[in-house]
């Protein structure tokens, strides 16, 4: 079977080879829908086939960007991957989704492997660890953004929670439903990544605003499978907590699984709040109050930045664009 070129869908569309090129690259501004669906109509119907090489080379880009995430066992990093899917979908642009599993080794290998593919562009949600190579892209003028996590002083584009807010959240709940002895649980903060750190430090600023102490044997950070140990430790203190608050979903996992396995009543013995929201909360036993992330508005930002860089090379926004979570109150708080 002959090829089919952008010079057959336009003689059988009826339009300028320059008009199917401006549709295959998203270039609207001065095409009628009429002229959209007729171009698309005949892609279709003579299967038409764009040669990406070929494309990529005239244009110098790739249409690929990478993204490298810290953990995609999180909720929340499946849930803001998949919205910048879409967004980059849109847009033209295919993503290759790098899991880092938390170990900056990892990271690096994925992020020198996406640039030797000649990806567009990277979005990266840092371990932290490897600040090199992350100065080195920026002396490059490489387009990254940070996403979730941020690093202090490297000046790039970042876009994340307001985490101090989402632990004063969930603190301003559990005080108002009077409780006394309330206890942050997170993951491992060994490495003073942002989100665990912030949280952190918004929960004790949440306590001391409410005139309740910071008891130390309350507040815990430990590696995922350390957190049952810990939970363990903290219930059988004299006076146990009456309410956790989960440092992210991974936490809230941990703590549901082992108040079940002693029979703990959720909210009677402790109450629980989780920071994150996750598909059951809402069908626990009995639903699981959460703070919620704006994932889907987060991606679009994160998104719009990255294609900013890509696209303007010479501008470049490097602010920290920070956005508000939300409460779901359910009845385990």
């Amino acid at each position: 079977m002959k090829n089919i070129t952008i010079a057959d869908v336009a003689k059988h569309a009826g339009v300028s080879k320059s008009t199917v090129s401006q549709f295959l690259n998203n270039r609207f501004d001065y095409m009628s829908e009429k002229t959209k669906r007729k171009i698309e109509a005949t892609i279709e119907e003579l299967n038409y086939q764009p040669n990406i090489v070929a494309r990529s080379l005239k244009q110098k880009a790739t249409f690929t960007v990478g993204v490298v995430v810290a953990n995609i066992l999180h909720t929340f990093s499946t849930q803001i991957i998949r919205a910048m899917e879409d967004a980059f979908h849109e847009q033209g642009y295919q993503i290759i989704v790098c899991n880092a599993d938390d170990e900056p080794e990892k990271e690096k290998k994925y992020i020198e492997m996406l640039l030797a593919k000649q990806v567009d562009g990277i979005m990266i949600f840092p371990t932290g660890s490897n600040l090199d190579l992350y100065e080195r892209m920026k002396q490059m003028q490489f387009p990254v953004v940070f996403v979730d996590r941020t690093i202090k002083d490297l000046n790039i584009a970042t876009v994340m929670l307001d985490n101090h807010m989402a632990a004063k959240l969930a603190v301003d709940q559990l005080v108002k439903n009077d409780r006394k002895r309330i206890s942050l649980v997170t993951t491992s903060i060994i490495r003073s990544i942002t989100p665990r750190i912030e949280r952190l430090e918004g929960y004790r600023n949440a306590l001391n605003a409410h005139g309740l102490p910071v008891k130390e044997e309350y507040v815990k950070s430990a590696a995922a499978d350390q957190l049952p140990a810990v939970l363990e430790e903290m219930f059988n203190l004299p006076a146990p907590p009456d309410a956790i608050l989960a440092g992210n979903d991974i936490v809230l996992n941990e703590v549901l699984r082992f108040m079940k396995g002693r029979n703990l009543s959720i909210p009677d013995d402790a109450a629980v709040i989780g920071i994150d929201e996750v598909p059951f909360a809402s069908f626990f036993t009995p639903p699981i109050t959460t703070v919620a992330q704006p994932a889907v508005e987060m991606a679009g930002k994160a998104v719009d930045l990255l294609l900013s860089q890509i696209k303007n090379k010479d501008e470049r926004d490097l602010g920290v664009f920070r956005y508000k979570p939300s409460l779901i109150e359910r009845d385990s708080d």
